[in-house]
Parts: structure tokens; C-alpha cells; sequence
């Protein structure tokens, strides 16, 4: 979908991808670990993602730095001939001194209560809080749009960030972001200029 203003398009199409599922999904809360490779499944859904994707005309293909999403983000851009570029902005919400924790130690924890229970307030313990997160991610997004008017580009973020994002552009709180959905190597579509943005799906599970 493109938006003209003054003869000039100012719209991108912006495919959010979360990394595909990786060797600690489920158990330890990876944050901003390195080295968290993708597991076998996760290997065989950016596959599948790229390969259903490979029809999208895509311009260009950002990722975090994380390791997952580096390998996911590489997957969708070889059938395009494109070299991955590295956006920190989408980098993972730095969980502080959670990172690395497994879930079974982290429930009962009041502040980890607290973080599921009101994103809107709660932060990260020596980490971020989630507007933080989603006002860094929002800007490298927005960058990004601005530096590819009328083009598709694919964007390899986190579960988290991506659904922050989403419901920053749809004007819900952040405490009913975990409301929806953002499973792994799925795809919520939005277009994005500076007329603002509307979100086209979310939570795409092409490899299903």
C-alpha cells in the first residue's frame, strides 16, 4: 500500500518477522544472550519463511543483533540476493538481571509478576522498561521506512519487540500487549510513513 504526499511516496511496507523457535525457547528467558543458536524446528521455519516469501518483492532485510535473528533474517534475504543489515534498534528488550533465568525460577518472583501485569510501568530489573524498548525500536523502524519509501522490507525482531511495536502504532496500552499473539517465524505486515501506520496482519504462521 503506497501513500503520496506532494508527488513523493512516503509509505513502506514492513514485514515484522520474529526469529524462528531456537535451542532454549520454552525454558530460559535468552534476552540479549549470545550464541542462542536456532534448534532444528527453528532451522526448518526460516526455511519454509523464506521460501514463501522469496515472491515478495523485498528491497531490503534488517535484524537484531541476536544470533537467532541473524540466522532467520539470512534465510528470507538469500533468495533476494540481499546481505542482512544489522539494526540495533530491534535488538531484544535487555531484561538486565533476568537474563539467562529460566521460567521455572522466575514465576513466583513478585517482580516478574509484576513485569507480565503492567508493562505500562514495571521495569527490567538494571534493564529496560517497555516504552524504552519500543521508543528505541520505533525509531530504527520508522529510519527505516524513511530510507525505503514505496519498498517491502523485511524486519527479524523479537516476540516482545514486535508485539510492543504493534501496539504502539494500534494506540493500545502496553499492558494488553500480551493479548495477542507473535509466534516464532510468524509475519504482522504494517505500512509505515510519516503520515503515521496501519497494521495490515498480525502473527502470520506461513510455515504452518
Amino acid at each position: 500500500m503506497l501513500h503520496v504526499v506532494a508527488d513523493r511516496i512516503v509509505t513502506a511496507d514492513i514485514l515484522l518477522i520474529r526469529h524462528a523457535a531456537h535451542v532454549e525457547l520454552g525454558r530460559i528467558l535468552s534476552g540479549r544472550r549470545r550464541d542462542v543458536a536456532l534448534s532444528g524446528e527453528g532451522l526448518e521455519q526460516a526455511e519454509i519463511v523464506a521460501d514463501l516469501l522469496a515472491v515478495d518483492p523485498l528491497a531490503a532485510v534488517y535484524s537484531s543483533p541476536r544470533e537467532r535473528a541473524y540466522y532467520t533474517a539470512r534465510a528470507i534475504a538469500e533468495p533476494h540476493g540481499l546481505k542482512v543489515q544489522i539494526a540495533d534498534g530491534l535488538d531484544e528488550v535487555d531484561f538486565g538481571d533476568w537474563t539467562g533465568a529460566s521460567f521455572d525460577d522466575l514465576e513466583g518472583d513478585p517482580a516478574w509478576s509484576e513485569w507480565n501485569e503492567a508493562r505500562g510501568t514495571a521495569r527490567t530489573p538494571n534493564g529496560e522498561s517497555m516504552a524504552e524498548a519500543v521508543g528505541r525500536a520505533a525509531a530504527a523502524l520508522e529510519a527505516i521506512a524513511a530510507s525505503h519509501g514505496g519498498a517491502t522490507i523485511a524486519c527479524v525482531s523479537h516476540c516482545d519487540i514486535i508485539r510492543g511495536l504493534i501496539a504502539r502504532y494500534l494506540g493500545l496500552p502496553f499492558d494488553n500487549m500480551l493479548r495477542f499473539d507473535v509466534d516464532p517465524a510468524s509475519v504482522s505486515r504494517l505500512a509505515l510513513g510519516s503520515w503515521g501506520a496501519r497494521i495490515m496482519t498480525v502473527n502470520e504462521r506461513l510455515y504452518q
